[in-house]
């Protein structure tokens, strides 16, 4: 598997944990802005990094300070809707 498969396949590992979270996790976020700085850190590394912990980076940093918006519990605002094509697609 190359560095873009191994990416890709982490990616699509956060995404299907995260759509399954939607009925239980709360729909606010859980973290501030500053909390994820924090989390991304603000140093860049010394080296390279493969892509794959790019992905685990980001989604396990951010993923705190993400709104639930897709549930069904979100009332803040209209949003539209999402085809499976266009969310797969994002």
């Amino acid at each position: 598997m190359d560095a873009r498969e191994a990416a890709l396949r982490q990616a699509h590992g956060h995404a299907v944990r995260w759509l399954a979270s939607l009925s239980d996790r709360p729909v606010p976020a859980r973290a501030s802005v500053d909390e994820i700085v924090r989390a991304l850190g603000a140093e860049l590394p010394d080296a390279p990094s493969t892509p794959a912990d790019v992905v685990d980076l980001l989604a396990t940093a951010c993923e705190p300070g993400l709104t639930a918006f897709p549930s069904g519990r979100f009332y803040g605002f209209v949003v539209g809707g999402t085809e499976p094509a266009a969310l797969a697609a994002d």
